[in-house]
């Protein structure tokens, strides 16, 4: 690491503090439901509710993000009950229990169910909110929960159960059916979180583990195509002539680069971590916008048309998840090619994503890096995870980069 990197990462360490401390308070004082529990999302620039329907995403979300924050920096009272306040929102008004305890996607403000959807991710975010939850508290209630969850889920990953919602593919089978790079990556992540808080069923976790690496390198990532794609046919194969079959999204894709990583060093494989690392490289050469900066939401594999209307919006999430998988890219390798995107990133973000007068992050920018009018902090989609989950994990690598763990100061 040349001394310029070193000098650089200790002042990007101090201010990703003084984001973290801002955007935790941000949540804290606008976002928790005081009168019904749970967390609102939907907030304007300066914090105020613009819909008060709460997303269920959000509620796992806010719930692993405050229990995380005690796992890094020790337990404190308001973060344990920010978490407790989205965990029994969701036990209480979130589960669809005539529906096979699938969750609901939105509901009102005082818990009533809003939207369910065929997706399983709501699923997901109440499992790792629950185990992470466990992590700090021991409560084992929540480790039972979790695992429930888990199990949930891994059924209707791979077709062992039918979605007892009813809710069939979005294509008719017969005609095209495929696989989603989201179900394994995101299961990926799941598993990593089960596993350090409940250690008694590794082997599970790691044959799982395999199981979902072998999916995404083995039939997403096509190095021959220079991407990864967003979905394949039941064979593991690419269909390429029409435009869902072409699916880009650089940020999955550096998402899933850091998940692969922390498998990578799990297992101790050198094979895994370099594949990680080539989903990382083509996916931010390719995805980067050359004109204005910043990550494009989607791309097409081939250079043609994306289809979805907002394919050149920059939004906040993909970028935290550069700063994550970058940071521990570099980490890892000494390359100081993962320097420069980590910086590079980190200049975007302070210029355009980052609000010094109110705090937190813009959700939503257009092409050109203006946010959309009128600007969001929050919404069905953002909230109180990607951004203090980037600022919390970066803070925390760039440390062990440094070697200082014993005298870095705390952002709290």
């Amino acid at each position: 690491m040349t001394p310029e990197t070193k000098e650089r990462l200790i002042a990007e360490r101090a201010w990703i503090q003084d984001q973290l401390k801002t955007c935790v308070a941000f949540w804290l004082e606008h976002g928790m439901d005081p009168e019904y529990g749970g967390v609102y999302t939907c907030l304007d620039r300066e914090g105020n509710i613009y819909s008060t329907d709460k997303s269920v995403w959000m509620q796992g979300r806010c719930g692993w993000t405050f229990s995380y924050l005690c796992h890094l920096y020790g337990p404190r009272q308001e973060w344990l009950d920010a978490a407790k306040s989205c965990l029994d929102f969701l036990e209480d008004h979130c589960i669809n229990h005539e529906a096979g305890d699938r969750l609901y996607f939105t509901v009102t403000a005082d818990g009533q169910p809003l939207r369910q959807r065929r997706y399983n991710f709501s699923e997901g975010f109440y499992c790792i909110a629950n185990a992470e939850y466990y992590g700090v508290t021991g409560e084992v209630e929540h480790l039972k929960r979790a695992r429930r969850a888990y199990q949930l889920i891994y059924d209707l990953n791979n077709g062992l159960i039918e979605d007892p919602t009813g809710f069939g593919p979005k294509t008719i089978p017969s005609t095209r059916a495929g696989r989603a790079l989201g179900d394994p990556m995101i299961f990926l992540n799941i598993i990593g979180i089960m596993r350090r808080v409940d250690p008694e069923h590794t082997d599970e976790y790691d044959r799982h583990a395999r199981e979902c690496t072998q999916r995404i390198v083995g039939e997403h990532f096509r190095p021959e195509l220079g991407c990864t794609l967003e979905s394949v046919n039941l064979d593991g194969e690419p269909e390429l002539w029409y435009t869902a079959g072409r699916v880009v999204n650089p940020g999955h894709d550096i998402e899933c680069s850091w998940f692969l990583m922390d498998e990578a060093n799990y297992r101790g494989d050198a094979e895994l971590h370099a594949q990680a690392e080539e989903i990382f490289k083509l996916a931010i050469e390719a995805g980067w916008d050359k004109e204005y900066g910043g990550l494009l939401y989607f791309i097409d594999a081939k250079g043609l048309p994306p289809e979805a209307y907002e394919h050149d919006m920059k939004l906040w999430w993909p970028h935290n998840e550069i700063m994550i998988a970058s940071s521990k890219a570099l980490r890892d390798t000494g390359d100081e090619y993962f320097a420069t995107w980590l910086f590079k990133t980190l200049d975007y973000c302070k210029k355009y994503f980052a609000d010094p007068i109110y705090g937190e992050w813009y959700g939503y920018l257009r092409r050109d890096g203006q946010p959309t009018m009128p600007p969001t902090k929050g919404s069905t989609f953002k909230g109180p995870f990607h951004v203090p989950r980037a600022l919390c994990m970066t803070e925390q690598i760039i440390t062990e980069i440094l070697g200082d763990e014993q005298t870095a100061p705390s952002p709290f």
